[in-house]
């Protein structure tokens, strides 16, 4: 991973060696596969500093959504003004913020720093009430679009919203889907998830113009949670700490790849990334080495014997 650039400042003294700050709108997930969980983790892994503001909250497990509580806007507004008048951001992160308000603040946000890139994920929200998935698919168009600077989306979803009339036999390309977005002024798109034969799927960043760049994988068997949100993390840090798109792109994708690679499932549910996997041992067989074993003793805390 590429070193941070320390943000500017007038105390250069404490800024030496900071990470670069990514502001990052999301709701909470108590599963910790999406949302704000994989958000702070994945750009913590990558070497900047999340500042994550709280749009609402998901009711989930690890299989499915069952509701979504909304955070009023002035409640999000008041979060993200307050820390930008004292830490310098260089990237805003997008994910899912709950609401048509919710857009508009983040969207008149981002316009008041209009230097700041935007990198916006959009998922795929077939768990929601159709009515409402209208209208936030409708505001984020209108709205967030015109604001984004890379818009991060699975082929499918990105299709479906952005090109519902498409009546062509082929399916469209990253490049369809990245005109169909750049008429809302997005320069830039990330698809992924775009099916290949014999079980790969490539990832496409796209302009109207060309294709910048692409990586195919091998299909993994297991169904993620959290997949688009810890990439699109992934990337802003990447782009905040100067990264160039294309290499950011790239390592953003390679990144995820091994994120699901070592991939878990805490529940009965879906696999969630391992956006730490730097982090665990590598040993033979996996099993620890007894210094390995000793050194991890201290983390082995005895149950409680409080009585309630």
């Amino acid at each position: 991973m590429p070193n941070p650039t320390p943000p500017t400042s007038d105390s250069e003294d404490d800024d030496v060696g900071s990470p670069a700050c990514v502001m990052v709108f999301n709701a909470s997930d108590p599963s910790g596969a999406g949302g704000l969980a994989a958000d702070v983790t994945a750009i913590a892994s990558v070497g900047a500093h999340a500042l994550p503001v709280v749009t609402g909250a998901y009711a989930r497990d690890t299989a499915e959504v069952f509701d979504h509580f909304a955070f009023d806007e002035e409640s999000i507004a008041e979060q993200a003004r307050a820390i930008l008048e004292d830490v310098p951001v260089q990237v805003f992160k997008v994910g899912f913020v709950g609401s048509p308000e919710a857009i508009s603040t983040i969207a008149e946000i981002a316009a008041d720093y209009a230097d700041v890139p935007v990198v916006a994920y959009m998922p795929n929200l077939s768990w929601w009430d159709e009515g409402q998935i209208d209208l936030y698919l409708d505001a984020f168009r209108e709205l967030m679009l015109p604001q984004t600077t890379v818009l991060v989306g699975n082929h499918s979803t990105l299709w479906r919203w952005l090109l519902p009339d498409w009546s062509s036999d082929r399916s469209p390309s990253a490049r369809d889907i990245a005109k169909a977005a750049s008429e809302m002024g997005v320069p830039y798109t990330l698809v992924t998830g775009i099916p290949l034969p014999e079980q790969f799927i490539d990832n496409v960043l796209a302009s109207p113009q060309a294709v910048l760049g692409s990586e195919k994988f091998e299909r993994f068997e297991a169904v993620f949670a959290g997949a688009g949100d810890t990439l699109a993390a992934a990337l802003a840090a990447l782009l905040a700490s100067g990264t160039d798109l294309a290499a950011a792109a790239t390592e953003a994708l390679s990144y995820l790849d091994r994120c699901l690679d070592g991939g878990f499932r805490p529940g009965m549910g879906h696999v969630v990334p391992d956006r730490l996997f730097w982090a665990q041992p590598e040993t033979a067989g996996g099993d620890l080495t007894e210094e390995e074993a000793q050194a991890l003793q201290v983390f082995d805390m005895p149950a409680h014997d409080t009585k309630h």
